[in-house]
């Protein structure tokens, strides 16, 4: 397993990562939001300003004029503006009252006296915003409508909007800081139950294989699933190990326990015949044994043998007719009429391990040859089902009690037969060769009488092991 940094970093640099983006979005609303409200309180003083000025109008001397002192223009001020500037226009484009020298263009003159107007402009390196409205003139002598201008720099409304700005990102900075130190002390509290199961572990035996103690959070349930199931496991290994080296021991302990025996008769005796025969009973009982420890060593290297990164394409018909033609040459297959059944005309391919699949026809054939009496017919064979294989042997022996075809495949079981020199491993091998496979082994008694053995495996196409 690689190793790719700590949990806890991991879900910080998230977590940091959301909380950046989510605090620009809020920074980028800041100033939206206090450059929108600078500009509303500033044109709300113009508005102010406009209609103060309308109702200051006043005639002298047959024109109107403002009649505003200069105190209560400073009172529609604010801290960041001095002074509203203004002028006072008729409807013949004559300026009748002004202190505002910036020039203003004929058509926002006729865009006044139809509405509103709001403009910013830049006049001589300053920047202005003016507002202008035209009014009527009534209850005077004469009736006729005037434009008043309005306007003041936006120095005024810049420091009101960084001033908001600068409120805004304190508290913002202020909350970010609170929801980091809240972000540490969750991710510390909602790691703490996996530090709990990690000093579990920890302080575990290695044989113990109980479920795990504590209460943990609904969301590591599987994860506390998982592990027991694991532990489950192994205890069920350990155990099925305990029982096999028991098993081997004993079976290895009866055939020296009877070397030992046959040796101290030997040594009693006078007799050269005595000898010779207890030196043919030596001799028989460890070729027992050799081959009783080559069992073993194959059963366990193919249970903890690593499976290979890539299977290759055995061709089963032609290996199958191989391993059958050199069993029907042994001193042991004499006495049995061992055969091949007609097999397909086309080749059949599976992917998998030659060595492995040769071991498991042999052990096939030996089952067969060892829990059979003389005389009976043993055959292999090959069918096609579909996009699947199957190898199978049967033999018309005695066949095997069901009540036992279960457990006939583990190891050291004889089918409750004990007037053989078998030694209980061949379906063993042959069950943990199917495993790694990845095929299905079936064991049946025959209505006719014997054992029928088969082997499914996923064909290989013969088109894809041309290609």
């Amino acid at each position: 397993m690689i190793i790719q940094g700590k949990l806890r970093n991991r879900l910080l640099g998230w977590l940091m990562s959301m909380m950046l983006i989510v605090g620009g979005l809020l920074l980028i609303d800041a100033w939206v939001t206090s450059q929108r409200s600078a500009q509303r309180a500033f044109d709300s003083q113009l508005e102010d300003a406009l209609l103060a000025m309308s109702e200051a109008i006043q005639w002298q001397d047959d024109m109107p004029r403002i009649m505003m002192p200069p105190a209560a223009l400073s009172i529609l001020s604010t801290r960041h503006q001095e002074r509203v500037f203004y002028r006072l226009i008729d409807d013949q484009g004559r300026v009748l009252a002004n202190n505002l020298d910036i020039p203003l263009a004929s058509k926002l003159k006729r865009e006044a006296r139809e509405g509103d107007v709001w403009l910013d402009t830049d006049y001589q390196g300053v920047k202005w915003r003016l507002h202008a409205r035209s009014v009527r003139s009534a209850g005077w002598e004469r009736q006729f409508r005037v434009q008043i201008w309005v306007g003041h720099t936006t120095e005024g409304r810049e420091l009101l909007a960084r001033d908001l700005l600068i409120r805004a990102v304190g508290r913002i900075l202020v909350m970010g800081l609170l929801a980091v130190v809240m972000i540490f002390i969750t991710l510390r509290l909602a790691l703490t139950p996996l530090k709990r199961l990690r000093d579990q572990l920890r302080r575990r035996q290695s044989q113990d294989a109980s479920p795990l103690s504590g209460s943990m959070p609904e969301e590591m349930r599987e994860l506390v699933d998982t592990l027991e199931q694991l532990f489950h496991r192994q205890g069920a290994s350990r155990d099925a190990l305990l029982r096999f080296t028991a098993d081997a021991s004993h079976q290895l302990r009866t055939p020296l326990a009877g070397v030992q025996n046959v040796a101290e008769f030997a040594l009693q005796s006078r007799s050269p015949d005595e000898w010779h025969q207890a030196l043919s009973d030596i001799h028989a009982s460890a070729a027992r044994t050799s081959r009783l420890a080559g069992q073993l060593l194959n059963l366990t290297r193919l249970r903890h043998l690593a499976l290979p990164a890539e299977h290759e394409v055995v061709e089963l018909s032609a290996l199958l007719r191989d391993v059958v033609l050199e069993w029907t040459e042994r001193d042991m297959a004499l006495q049995h009429d061992l055969g091949l059944a007609s097999l397909p005309d086309s080749p059949i391919s599976v992917l998998g391990e030659e060595w492995a699949l040769r071991e498991l026809i042999g052990n096939l054939i030996e089952n067969a040859l060892r829990y059979t009496p003389a005389g009976s017919e043993i055959t292999l064979g090959l069918t096609l089902e579909t996009d699947k294989v199957v190898l199978y042997s049967e033999d018309n022996g005695p066949g095997v009690a069901p009540e036992m075809l279960e457990r006939l495949c583990q190891p050291f079981e004889r089918g409750g037969r004990q007037d053989t020199e078998g030694s209980g491993l061949g379906l063993a091998i042959v069950e943990t060769i199917a495993q790694r496979h990845q095929g299905t082994l079936q064991v049946s008694n025959r209505l006719e009488g014997g054992l029928h053995i088969s082997l499914t495996l996923r064909q290989f196409p013969t088109g894809e092991a041309d290609a």
